[in-house]
C-alpha cells in the first residue's frame, strides 16, 4: 500500500477495547495497522497483530523496528496502552504505584521516544496520547491512575512543542467512561481489604465508578474521534470524547471555585468532609 492510499499506524493495547476498535476501524478505512499487545490473540484480524510490553525498552522498540522494516515508516501512533489501579492513596503500596505509572505513563514514552526518530527524518508524523477525564480531574480511589493520566497530559503538551518544528504532530484525546474491558480487569490496591479505615467509602465509591463505566460510551465513539483527528489540522493539544455530562463536568473546574467543585465530586461519590472538631 502506498502512503497515498493510506497511512502505516501503530496502536498499542490493541487485544480489546478501545484499542481494538480504533485498529479495526483504522483497518477498514484502508490504513495499514500494526496493534500491539503483551500476549497477540491467535485469532486472525483485518490488522498485522505484534507482540509488545510497553514496561520493556526491549519489547518497544523491537517492535517498532519490525513496523519499519517492513513498512518503512510510522505514519501515525495511538498510544493506547494501560490498565487501571483504584484503591486509597495510604492502601496502596509503592511497587503498585510504580507499576501503574511504569504502563500508564512511561509506556508511552518509551514508544514515543522509539517512533520519534523516524518520524522526525521524514519530516512528518502524528501521536495519539489517550489519556482521560481522569487526567483532568483527580478522582477519589484513583489516585495513581490519575496521577498517570495527569503526567500524561503535561508530558503531551511540552513533546508537541518540541516537536512542531520537525513537522511532528502530537495531541491528547480525553474520553470519559467508555464501556471496555478496563472494568473487570481493573486492579484493586492490595493494602486496601476489609480491615482498612477506608473499605467501606471504597467499596462503595468503587461501585458507583463501575456503574458509570458500564454505561459508559462505545468503544466505536472513539475510534471514530481518532480516524477524525488524522485527518485534522491544526491539531490543538487536547481533545474530550465521551457523554456530554463528562465532558461539561471536566470543563467546570476552570471556572468552579476549587472547593465548591470538590465538594460536588465527592458528594457524587458519597463522601463528606469531616469538619473540625466533628467526632469519627
Amino acid at each position: 500500500m502506498s502512503e497515498a492510499e493510506g497511512r502505516v499506524v501503530l496502536v498499542t493495547g490493541a487485544s480489546s477495547g478501545i484499542g481494538r476498535a480504533c485498529a479495526e476501524l483504522l483497518s477498514e478505512r484502508g490504513h495499514t495497522v500494526y496493534g500491539t499487545s503483551r500476549k497477540p490473540p491467535p485469532a486472525p484480524t483485518r490488522h498485522r497483530m505484534l507482540a509488545m510490553d510497553v514496561t520493556e525498552d526491549d519489547s518497544v522498540q523491537k517492535a517498532v523496528d519490525a513496523v519499519l522494516q517492513e513498512r518503512g515508516r510510522v505514519d501515525v501512533v495511538v498510544n493506547n496502552a494501560g490498565y487501571a489501579l483504584a484503591g486509597p492513596v495510604e492502601d496502596t503500596s509503592l511497587e503498585e504505584a510504580r507499576r501503574q505509572l511504569d504502563t500508564n505513563f512511561f509506556g508511552v514514552l518509551r514508544v514515543c521516544k522509539a517512533v520519534l526518530p523516524s518520524m522526525r527524518a521524514r519530516g512528518s508524523g502524528l501521536i495519539v496520547n489517550v489519556s482521560s477525564l481522569g487526567g483532568v480531574v483527580g478522582l477519589p480511589f484513583q489516585g495513581l491512575y490519575s496521577a498517570s493520566k495527569f503526567a500524561l497530559e503535561g508530558l503531551t503538551e511540552s513533546l508537541r512543542q518540541e516537536v512542531a518544528p520537525f513537522g511532528v504532530r502530537v495531541t491528547l484525546l480525553q474520553p470519559g467512561d467508555v464501556c471496555t474491558p478496563i472494568t473487570d480487569n481493573r486492579v484493586r490496591a492490595r493494602g486496601c481489604d476489609s480491615g482498612s479505615v477506608y473499605w467501606n467509602v471504597f467499596e462503595a465509591a468503587l461501585r458507583i465508578i463501575e456503574k458509570e463505566e458500564r454505561a459508559g460510551a462505545p468503544v466505536e465513539l472513539v475510534a471514530r474521534r481518532v480516524l477524525e483527528l488524522m485527518e485534522r489540522e491544526p491539531l490543538a493539544v487536547r481533545y474530550t470524547v465521551g457523554h456530554v455530562s463528562q465532558r461539561l463536568l471536566a470543563s467546570t473546574k476552570a471556572f468552579l471555585p476549587s472547593r465548591v467543585f470538590e465538594r460536588i465530586l465527592m458528594s457524587y461519590y458519597g463522601l463528606e468532609a469531616r469538619r473540625p472538631g466533628q467526632e469519627a
